[in-house]
């Protein structure tokens, strides 16, 4: 399997904190959060990986390559409208297997990313895995509905009653990207639309349940993600 990092945000939320950097390089407990999110990838047994990071943040590949050197890194540099613009841009160097996705700025522990994806491989007939949990920290939660059997039901405002919301990582098979000129027709502006769109075609999209997950947004996001990583990802 092949991990794809979507780093290619502006983080504008982030720069009273970030010190001129690049989001990706925002540090949560001495690690920045793109070593936070090999890491979790290195854990999953996850060896080639491939990051969009926009057109200014050069920065982010010389850190990686001064600090990686057991995963093999292929750095796509774009500077994308969002993070659905991001993924299709991967497409292409994703590979014709399943492929793990991950936004950077969600902190997870690195066990259960290597849990997540192991249950997300004997879902052999789904389209998409997303990892879902009931810790809501976001200002715009994205709420999932799953059925008994983990598939999901309900995406965006027909789950509101549900208690689950996405964690900010997922397993997808290529399947998926015969729908990008669809999304692009329908001028989508956000990776969740995508999703939600995918269900109304029918695409077959699971939850699997994860611990407590950090998204790190805003200022205040740090010292949240800094006691959850220093409590030992509790």
């Amino acid at each position: 399997m092949i991990a794809g990092i979507i780093a290619a945000g502006q983080g504008e939320r982030l720069r009273d904190v970030a010190a001129g950097r690049p989001k990706p390089l925002v540090r949560v407990a001495g690690k920045s959060l793109i070593e936070h999110t090999l890491d979790s990838i290195r854990a999953a047994g996850i060896r080639d990986v491939v990051c969009i990071i926009n057109q200014e943040s050069a920065a982010v590949e010389r850190h990686c390559r001064e600090r990686v050197a057991d995963l093999h890194l292929e750095f796509v540099h774009r500077t994308t409208p969002s993070s659905m613009e991001s993924l299709f841009t991967l497409a292409p160097h994703l590979g014709t297997q399943p492929f793990l996705i991950l936004t950077v700025d969600a902190i997870v522990a690195p066990q259960e990313m290597r849990d997540f994806v192991a249950a997300a491989a004997l879902r052999d007939t789904a389209d998409g895995i997303l990892a879902v949990n009931d810790f809501v920290d976001d200002e715009k939660p994205l709420r999932v509905a799953c059925e008994a059997n983990g598939r999901i039901a309900a995406i965006g405002a027909e789950a509101a009653a549900s208690p689950l919301v996405t964690a900010g990582f997922y397993v997808f098979r290529p399947a998926i990207f015969a729908e990008i000129d669809a999304a692009r027709a329908a001028r989508f502006t956000a990776l969740r639309q995508f999703l939600h769109h995918l269900l109304g075609r029918g695409y077959a999209l699971f939850g699997e349940r994860v611990a407590k997950c950090v998204d790190v947004d805003r200022p205040e996001d740090v010292a949240v993600a800094e006691a959850f990583v220093r409590g030992g990802y509790a």
